[in-house]
């Protein structure tokens, strides 16, 4: 019986300086792996023993990487193990295929946005006028699929979030806060949906997945077993469900607790 593991990424799997949460002595700190660089900086780790393990996984099963990421912001990461020959960018918007895009998905994909929800512009148009010079650093869209705002998170309004919330949505679109970035993302454009569109590609019989933030509760949910880390989104608002596994650790080491989990969950492939 194959497996599919998908997987978010940031604050998942990869870990920026900020979000590594090193509370040990400092004697005792794990070895990291740079897997990203941008602007000629390192940007993202794992763990050099979570990077072995991965490596393993990813010659077992078909290991998709899963993000909200854009494909430019995908592409800068180097996962250790085979390059994978799935991946899903863009929040499910995108579905790379031996690393191009499948353009017959993205026109599902924009078919039934185009249905159910509000344009982007719209809801673009709408974070600018609510936003606040005071406290908002950049904003974008991505992939034109979604929006989001880079902000000054602690100087964001009291109830400022859950108004924005109920406002997108009527409209048919939903909001999540992951670090300084809030995402205003149509509620069809899911990670889940691509996840099984990969899974009948391939034929795998079982799903295994990971995330920690709102974005990615429909992946889990849609999994046959499926772990979050005890940080995050999900994590703040006790969000789980039966086959998924709330685990307590956090920052880079909870990323290595979920490759080990993947390992011993998967079924090799025939």
């Amino acid at each position: 019986m194959s497996t599919l593991v998908a997987s978010d990424l940031d604050r998942t799997l990869i870990y920026s300086t900020s979000a590594l949460s090193l509370s040990m002595p400092d004697a005792e700190a794990p070895r990291l792996l740079c897997v990203e660089t941008y602007e000629s900086r390192p940007l993202s780790y794992m763990t050099e023993t979570a990077a072995g393990l991965l490596a393993e996984l990813a010659r077992t099963v078909t290991f998709v990487p899963t993000t909200t990421r854009t494909r430019e912001q995908y592409e800068r990461i180097r996962l250790p193990g085979p390059a994978p020959e799935f991946a899903i960018c863009a929040n499910g918007g995108e579905l790379l295929v031996a690393g191009e895009p499948d353009a017959g998905w993205r026109a599902r994909v924009g078919r039934a946005l185009a249905a159910e929800c509000a344009t982007l512009a719209e809801v673009h148009a709408h974070l600018l006028r609510v936003a606040d010079p005071a406290w908002l650093l950049k904003a974008r869209t991505a992939a034109d699929l979604f929006s989001y705002l880079v902000v000054d998170r602690p100087l964001l309004p009291a109830g400022w979030l859950e108004e924005l919330t109920d406002w997108a949505g009527e409209r048919g679109w939903t909001v999540s806060l992951q670090g300084r970035k809030v995402y205003a993302v149509p509620k069809p454009l899911t990670k889940s949906a691509a996840v099984a569109e990969v899974a009948r590609r391939t034929g795998a019989a079982r799903v295994l997945a990971a995330g920690d933030s709102l974005l990615d509760a429909d992946l889990l949910l849609a999994a046959d077993r499926a772990w979050r880390p005890g940080h995050g989104e999900l994590s703040d608002v006790g969000w789980t469900a039966p086959h998924v596994t709330a685990l307590e650790t956090r920052g880079v080491a909870a990323g290595e607790e979920i490759v080990r989990a993947f390992l011993s969950g998967r079924e090799r492939k025939r």
